[in-house]
């Protein structure tokens, strides 16, 4: 059983999925909220084999923008 050697707010990269930040981690399960494909949840032993360490910085969370409602003009 492969060991579990990231711990949350790892950066990490996936053959398929990318680039990502491990937001869970415990023997059992991992999750990782990858930038270009939102989060996935993992059995740890069968992923480890997939996953490799980033150097990169963690992406800034971005703030959702959105555009005020106007009234209509009073008669």
């Amino acid at each position: 059983m492969a060991s579990n050697t990231y711990s949350q707010g790892a950066q990490v990269e996936h053959a398929k999925f990318g680039l990502g930040t491990v937001t869970f981690s415990s023997e059992e399960r991992i999750v990782i909220k990858f930038d270009d494909h939102g989060e996935k949840k993992f059995v740890t032993n069968m992923v480890m084999g997939s996953l490799k360490k980033s150097d990169r910085q963690p992406p800034a969370e971005k703030r959702g923008s959105r555009k005020r409602k106007v009234a209509p003009a009073a008669v």
